[in-house]
């Protein structure tokens, strides 16, 4: 059973995400908080394997919560609720070592796909939001050269893997695109984040924008 927190300060948003979550067989909401400042604690309590939580909330937000999960021994793998406007918070999420960037009003059927991929290890970014994410934490210059020479190191191969995977396509769509086997493409997706130093999908996204492999 996949163990699930959710940290937002909208009753009706931790509401439809429990909702959601409760009609999966394998998957259990634990707990629930309205701000961030409870949530280590609360995840210190309830063991969860995934926590869903919001960027902004009331007297602490998702920044610092996130913050002091990933000071934990053993931290669970935490997506970030966002909406369409993708903000600075972005960034030090990222840079954190949030494992992914989730719509609020992401279709039911893809949440609970991202919570179980969280569960294993992946990393997760709506595909709606994927352009808006990686245009909003890239630096003005886009830091072009850098990311150039990261991408120069990559097979043709890889670089399709890596363009699809900055437009928010997960492992299944891109086999599918590329008309790969998903395990296949999951070895690609390994290989292109040792290869430029990624730590997950989402920096890999960003590496593809900033070298222009994706507009």
């Amino acid at each position: 059973m996949i163990k699930v927190l959710i940290a937002d300060d909208e009753d009706l948003v931790r509401s439809g995400l429990r909702t959601i979550l409760s009609s999966a067989g394998d998957i259990q909401v634990v707990a629930e908080c309205d701000d961030g400042a409870p949530v280590a604690e609360q995840v210190a309590l309830h063991r969860p394997h995934v926590v869903l939580l919001d960027i902004r909330m009331g007297s602490t937000d998702g920044i610092t919560a996130l913050r002091r999960l990933m000071a934990l021994p053993e931290p669970p793998a935490v997506s970030m609720l966002t909406t369409f406007d993708v903000d600075d918070y972005v960034r030090e999420a990222l840079r954190l070592g949030a494992a992914g960037f989730l719509l609020k009003d992401t279709e039911p059927v893809h949440l609970v796909k991202a919570v179980r991929d969280l569960a294993r290890g992946g990393a997760v970014l709506d595909p709606k939001v994927a352009a808006r994410l990686v245009h909003a934490v890239a630096d003005a210059t886009r830091a072009a050269e850098p990311a150039r020479r990261l991408l120069e190191m990559l097979s043709d191969r890889e670089l399709e893997v890596v363009g699809l995977v900055g437009e928010g396509l997960s492992n299944a769509e891109i086999g599918h695109r590329l008309h790969l086997s998903e395990a296949t493409v999951k070895g690609y997706v390994s290989a292109v984040l040792g290869k430029i130093g990624a730590a997950n999908r989402v920096q890999a996204a960003l590496v593809a924008y900033r070298g222009g492999l994706i507009a």
